[in-house]
């Protein structure tokens, strides 16, 4: 296992398949994700400016959890790059090659120049970016025109200009060989931010919660690791945290054929090849396709829950590890690449779609608009169980979880005990009376409601499930043993353990909270090289309001 951190990270709700038990013991203890890239001088606010980027395409490896070395290419940058969010300054890297490419980050109406410069080896011939969704013009001494975009030949470079006039995710990829050249990767995102925050939109639920916690966990920075206010111009896609998940397949055996003729190529001679001439270019076939990866930001699990810019992944920088706080807004940032559509599942809820590829839903029958305003239509866009994603297609989406409804406390509260915690409910009916509290944005309907019939330690009994016996089934000290959020409810869970909490071997108690599996619902894509468990495979983790989460842990 390919890991800076195995330790495990945290316990599951109690009504989850068996499957993700055993999936939590490979949970790393620190590692979040959100929206890393590389962006120019930010915009000031309701203006304009341009953004720059200059990148290369360029081979290399990238490795998968079955320690498989698997010969790519991809776009990286040359030269310096400016990372965003800024907390990511002293931490980001962007190499010459990676896969997926860099993640470019600029602002509506921005005009955007790319060039483009073609390192991939010989034999590759040319190679180009494509800007769905945007009026491109391209042109340079060293590219030609190609059937989708202008080409950057061997050596040569391209230079893309385009006028960022919509906010929201979009694909960039290869325009050259497309089946070919995506397959080694060489696909990346662009996100378009909004210029001004819409009314309304200037918080969400539990950013002030978040930025108010400073004296437990790791302490608080207060950084705001959003990359906007709101996702669109729209009050409606305000949102708390933000994660950008690119799934992509990729057949080995394609990867290997292309990496046996780069070298025949490099090392032939006239001499070597029977007198005849050295072959000039690549004859790599691409069907019948099998993959056998299936990976989300470049990774598969259990390396894309290892942190952003973690070392070990010198090709692989970003990851696919969500985390939230319950009643948190959370954008989801999707992009399927590659040749299949890939169907995948939150656990938890629902996720509510804003836009794809850029373009909001809006609903078609509002008389009454958002907030009564009728030129601001109210967002259309479904609840959906799978969030299927086709090849070059990009979605944006809220997914939200609170517990409410659960019809048990997720705290752990029991009535009488003098260290709970009261829970006023506000007029939507949680407890968002102080930031800073434990059970903030508590679902008050379930306060001091018991979740086990005969518990271990001091929480309340009486309830509808019969829980194992977090003493019996434990890995050590590594898994928390509770199904309940914080750290009052765990020490008051544990009941006459005869091995204290220890910080080398366990979570800190603040963490514990509750994992839920997001994954593909295609089977074969959630194995690595036909082993279970790998692939499109991630956990979105609830921490307790009390843990401040740090994305760049």
């Amino acid at each position: 296992m390919n890991h800076l951190n195995t330790k495990t990270r945290f316990v599951v709700a109690p009504l989850h398949a068996v499957v993700v038990v055993a999936l939590v013991l490979l949970l790393a203890a620190t590692t979040q994700a959100t929206t890393p890239g590389i962006t120019a001088a930010a915009a000031p606010s309701g203006s304009t400016s341009a953004s720059t980027f200059n990148l290369t395409a360029a081979d290399g490896f990238i490795t998968q959890p079955d320690g498989a070395l698997i010969y790519s290419w991809g776009f990286g940058c040359a030269g310096t790059a400016t990372y965003a969010p800024a907390a990511f300054a002293s931490l980001g890297f962007c190499p010459t090659m990676q896969v997926p490419g860099p993640t470019l980050i600029v602002h509506e109406n921005d005009t955007v120049t790319v060039t483009l410069t073609n390192n991939l080896p010989a034999g590759a011939g040319n190679t180009s970016i494509v800007f769905p969704g945007f009026q491109v013009i391209g042109n340079g001494t060293g590219s030609v025109a190609g059937l989708l975009a202008q080409e950057a030949i061997p050596g040569g470079s391209v230079t893309y200009t385009f006028k960022a006039t919509t906010p929201g995710t979009r694909a960039y990829y290869s325009g050259t060989q497309s089946d070919f050249q995506i397959e080694m990767g060489l696909y990346g995102a662009i996100v378009v931010l909004p210029n001004a925050t819409p009314s309304g939109g200037t918080n969400c639920h539990d950013l002030n919660s978040d930025v108010a916690q400073t004296t437990v966990g790791t302490g608080n920075p207060g950084n705001d690791l959003r990359l906007a206010a709101s996702a669109y111009d729209h009050p409606e896609t305000c949102y708390d945290r933000e994660y950008l998940f690119q799934f992509m397949e990729l057949d080995s055996r394609i990867h290997r054929q292309a990496e046996e003729q780069v070298q025949a190529i490099a090392n032939c001679t006239t001499a070597t090849n029977n007198g005849n001439p050295c072959p000039t270019s690549l004859s790599v076939k691409t069907e019948p396709y099998h993959p056998q990866y299936y990976l989300i930001n470049g990774r598969a699990m259990p390396d894309d829950m290892d942190p952003d810019y973690a070392p070990n992944y010198p090709h692989q920088p970003y990851n696919g590890n969500p985390h939230m706080h319950p009643g948190d807004l959370v954008l989801v940032r999707t992009i399927g690449q590659g040749r299949w559509e890939h169907p995948f599942h939150e656990h938890g809820n629902h996720v509510r779609i804003l836009a794809r590829d850029g373009n909001l839903i809006l609903s078609q029958n509002d008389t009454a608009g958002y907030n009564g305003n009728t030129a601001t239509p109210r967002l259309g866009g479904r609840m959906e169980f799978t969030t299927d994603t086709y090849p070059g297609q990009a979605y944006d989406g809220i997914f939200y979880w609170s517990g409410k409804g659960l019809g048990w406390d997720i705290y752990g509260h029991t009535p009488g005990n003098p260290g709970n915690p009261t829970c006023t409910p506000d007029v939507n009916g949680y407890d968002t009376s102080t930031p800073t509290a434990s059970n903030y944005y508590e679902w008050c309907a379930d306060h001091n409601h018991p979740l086990e019939t005969n518990p271990v330690g001091q929480i309340a009994a009486g309830g509808p499930a019969t829980q194992f016996d977090p003493l019996v089934a434990t890995n050590g000290l590594w898994y928390n043993g509770t199904p309940y959020l914080g750290p009052d409810a765990v020490t008051r869970n544990r009941g006459n353990t005869p091995l204290p909490p220890a910080a080398s071997t366990m979570n800190p108690l603040p963490e514990s909270g509750i994992a839920f599996m997001w994954h593909s619902h295609n089977e074969r894509e959630i194995t690595t090289n036909d082993v279970f468990p790998g692939g499109m495979l991630m956990m979105m983790l609830v921490d307790p309001p009390v843990w401040y989460i740090d994305e760049t842990l």
